[in-house]
């Protein structure tokens, strides 16, 4: 991947990434967010981009904030506006690195349920969670890591049932035991 003959820029245009803190442009509307990417990198034509960010915003449930400014969203608005973002690039895996840990416990819900719709319309998904239950329900493969190491890799009905690494298990007890 490193090679001296690959493009990463390329290579990084083909995978979404969803950040924890959203990373909006502040300046930008919420339309134009979503637009940015296949404008500036992919060079699409700016009538199809834009009919292509109103019907992601309006698969993420945001269809009526296409003209806000990202200050006048919630988190979880501003959050599914980042996804919508990154779906425009039309990536084949999309990677979410702790995407409900700035939003406040009513938040979590809406960005789970976009990410849930994700994952039923067969989007290949790396997520960074500590929302377990959220994990139980959509996750193929759960790898459980601690201290940057994998520890445990399981499909979640076993992760969750019997883990085999003792640090999963106490994990696992922990979460049982609240």
């Amino acid at each position: 991947m490193h090679g001296r003959g690959n493009d990463l820029n390329a290579l990084r245009s083909r995978i979404g990434f969803v950040f924890q803190s959203f990373n909006l442009f502040p300046h930008l509307s919420v339309l134009d967010n979503v637009m940015i990417g296949p404008l500036t990198v992919l060079k699409q034509d700016r009538v199809q981009t834009a009919q292509k960010a109103r019907d992601l915003l309006m698969k993420v449930g945001l269809a009526h904030k296409a003209d806000a400014m990202p200050a006048q969203l919630s988190g979880g608005q501003q959050q599914r506006v980042a996804i919508a973002r990154a779906l425009a690039m039309e990536p084949p895996v999309m990677l979410f690195d702790e995407p409900t840990s700035a939003l406040d416990p009513e938040m979590v819900g809406e960005v789970l349920q976009v990410m849930k719709a994700l994952a039923a319309d067969g989007m290949t998904m790396i997520c960074v969670t500590h929302e377990m239950g959220f994990a139980r329900d959509v996750a193929d493969r759960i790898w459980f890591m601690d201290a940057g190491q994998v520890l445990e890799r399981a499909v979640p009905e076993t992760f969750f049932s019997a883990p085999e690494h003792p640090r999963a298990a106490k994990f696992i007890a922990d979460i049982r035991a609240h």
